[in-house]
Parts: C-alpha cells; structure tokens; sequence
C-alpha cells in the first residue's frame, strides 16, 4: 500500500490517499509496537494516527476539487518565497516543541541531555506533518519534507535495527524507505514539471 500510494502521488494522481490511509493505519501500528519494546517511535504512532489518517480524506476531497491535467493529473502548485519562510520556521519551531514533549515518554533510558531516539522520531514526524499538509493542498514543496522523512526514517530504522539484530521488521522499513527515497526525488521533478505555470502534462 505504501508503494502504490508513493507511486502514484509523484504522478499527481488522486488514488494515492486510498492506498495511503491503508498504509499509514499499518505503519502506525508498526511504530507503536517499536515504542513498547523500548525503542523510538511514539511520535509517529501518533501523528499516523491523529492526524495522517484524517487527512487523507482531506488531501482526496481537495484534489478532486482542484481537477486534473489531460493526463489526469492533478493541477500542482508553488509555494510564495514568503510562505516558504514560515514553513521553514514552523518546522523549526515544530521540531523543538515536539522534541520537549515526545521527551516526556520516551522508554529508551537514555540519559543523555539530547536523546537520540526521541530526535531520530521528531524529525521524520515534523516532516510527515508538513509534508501531509503541503500535499493535501497540492503544492510541489512536499517533496522536499518527503525526502527529509525517508532520510530519517532509515537512519532511526537503521539505528533500531544496529541495537537489536532480532527486530527483523527495521529491515523491511529501511528497504521501504530507500525505494521511497528514490520516489520522492522522481516526485520533486514529476512535480516541478506540473507546478510551472502553464503547464499542464508530464513531460
């Protein structure tokens, strides 16, 4: 499900919130159980939960209103250099507030003042928020918070799989994510392409 919505929303087509509320319910559920075992994970339960899930009957609602190119793709858009500022700020007030609270819960025993499985969880987490939002709206920036979720993502997979060789599953994620990775970069151009003005295919 993960795949098909990846694929298929760097193409700018609607069908990608119906296979991507089934993927974010999975992967969820994935995450909780991460962070029962002690691991990171807590944040993105939550936000999958809480809040990705609704907004992918947002993102589909918003899509079909916004109507399509020849190609059934959907008409992309550009972010102002004036909201891309505030972005970059929301982020960076985001990943501080969110850090403090996710702190709160964390279950890795660390004791250190910056604790690295509360930050390899708020990043991909405050990325994901974003992310989500750019894309319901249809704005070709998402991708740039697409990469920077794959990007940590493998990094606290692969860091959950280095601590604990038995959890199996950490490899399955970190395959997903360099697939999405490489989807998400072919989705920054796809959508280069159809957020210019006038344009109205994939070329």
């Amino acid at each position: 499900m993960g795949v098909a919505a990846s694929v298929t929303s760097a193409s700018g087509l609607a069908v990608t919130f119906v296979f991507g509320l089934v993927n974010v319910l999975i992967y969820g559920t994935i995450c909780l159980i991460n962070w029962y075992n002690g691991g990171s994970g807590l944040g993105n339960a939550l936000m999958h939960f809480l809040f990705t899930s609704p907004m992918q009957v947002i993102g589909f609602v918003q899509w079909k209103r916004r109507g399509s190119n020849k190609e059934g793709a959907v008409n992309a858009r550009r972010l102002t250099p004036k909201q891309r500022w505030i972005y970059t700020g929301i982020f960076l007030a985001g990943t501080v507030c969110a850090y403090f609270i996710i702190a709160r819960f964390d279950r890795s025993a660390a004791d250190t003042f910056i604790k690295t499985a509360v930050v390899l969880d708020v990043l991909p987490l405050v990325c994901n928020i974003l992310g989500q939002l750019l894309m319901s709206w249809a704005y070709m920036e998402q991708w740039i918070f697409w990469i920077g979720v794959n990007v940590f993502s493998m990094v606290m997979w692969g860091k959950t799989l280095h601590d604990d060789p038995d959890s199996s599953y950490a490899l399955i994620y970190l395959i997903k994510y360099s697939f999405y990775l490489l989807n998400a970069v072919n989705g920054l151009r796809n959508w280069l392409i159809l957020s210019r003005p006038g344009s109205q295919d994939l070329r």
